[in-house]
């Protein structure tokens, strides 16, 4: 996030390159950029003649190059962007030949999606050393990194987000940045005078119930609280769809393996700074206490008996050795998990 910084404030300043490279598996970073060339480098007026948009399956590298040598009509400069780049991947290093005669009047930039240039590629080599060029790289984030980089991104548009809003949008919405950032541009326009998302805005205008969840699932297991564990199981049988059990299941066999990961780390050294376990289990310091609560009510052993119990579970919603409901599975996996 620190690099799209630092280029989009490059970008503000009109600071332009001729050629910009923005690839990578996370394509929320690549749209804002895009986005952003083509809302503000060209005035308004000259967009008809000097901002062109190719995309990969129509175009080939030829095509690319002549439009991008050719002059600006009535203005300083003509962009060029090529989305769904990634479609020209087998021809792609054919564009190394533009930096042997680079029109600097032409800012030309390539969306590549959900790919990275092979370091070792043509292309990749002449951007390197090119004086042009940029090269922007838009990484995944870790699981562990969604609640900072929602947290960000409210602080961006100048609003606060409780940490349980923050945990239900992540639950409900995983690791896609697009979405996350859809669903808090609408909760802004709701807000009105307001300036925090709560769990009560996020309930009702996003429809993640804050109280049956997978979040307060295993905030219930974290505190062995089973009254409220079996609840949630009732209300997840009665929405099905919105609760799958695969994911369920997905989600406890994840905490139950860094619950493991958490009481190694401690055993090896008790006295460990806090930071370094996060780091270790893949977590933020606000999930690390969920941790440090449950490794007093599940043991070593008990962890590890919990995630045979999930990988059973798993099976069985599979077809496995057994034809029980997916509710009644839920509910044996509680029955194991909690006793």
């Amino acid at each position: 996030m620190n690099d799209f910084k630092k280029l989009l404030a490059s970008l503000k300043s009109n600071n332009y390159k001729p050629v910009y490279f923005l690839m990578g598996e996370e394509p929320f970073y690549i749209d804002a950029l895009s986005n952003y060339f083509m809302n503000n480098t060209i005035h308004e007026d000259e967009k008809a003649f000097n901002q062109m948009v190719l995309y990969g399956k129509d175009t080939n590298v030829n095509e690319i190059m002549s439009q991008a040598r050719q002059y600006p009509f009535m203005g300083d400069k003509m962009l060029v962007v090529v989305k769904e780049a990634q479609d020209l991947i087998k021809t792609i290093d054919q564009f190394a030949d533009y930096f042997k005669s680079v029109q600097t009047s032409t800012i030309i930039v390539f969306c590549y999606k959900y790919k990275t240039l092979d370091k070792r590629r043509a292309l990749y080599k002449a951007i390197e050393k090119s004086d042009h060029a940029v090269l922007f790289e838009s990484a995944k984030l870790k699981e562990y990194q969604i609640d900072g980089w929602i947290k960000n991104y409210v602080n961006d548009q100048k609003l606060d987000i409780e940490p349980k809003a923050t945990a239900m949008l992540t639950e409900f919405l995983g690791n896609d940045l697009s979405k996350i950032a859809n669903e808090i541009d609408k909760l802004k326009i709701i807000l009105g005078a307001n300036t925090a998302i709560t769990a009560d805005l996020v309930e009702e205008n996003i429809g993640i119930s804050k109280e049956y969840n997978n979040f307060e699932l295993i905030n219930a297991i974290v505190n062995k609280n089973e009254e409220k564990a079996f609840a949630i199981a009732k209300y997840f049988a009665l929405n099905t769809k919105n609760n799958p059990l695969v994911v369920t299941i997905a989600l406890l066999y994840t905490f139950f393996s860094r619950l493991l990961q958490y009481h190694g780390a401690v055993y090896k050294n008790a006295s460990a700074n806090p930071n370094d376990i996060a780091k270790v289990l893949g977590v933020n310091q606000y999930a690390l206490k969920d941790f440090q609560t449950a490794s007093k009510w599940y043991p070593m052993k008990k962890v590890s008996q919990n995630i045979g119990v999930i990988r059973e579970i798993d099976l069985k919603g599979k077809g496995v050795n057994g034809t029980l409901s997916h509710d009644d599975l839920l509910k044996e996996l509680l029955i194991k998990i909690l006793r």
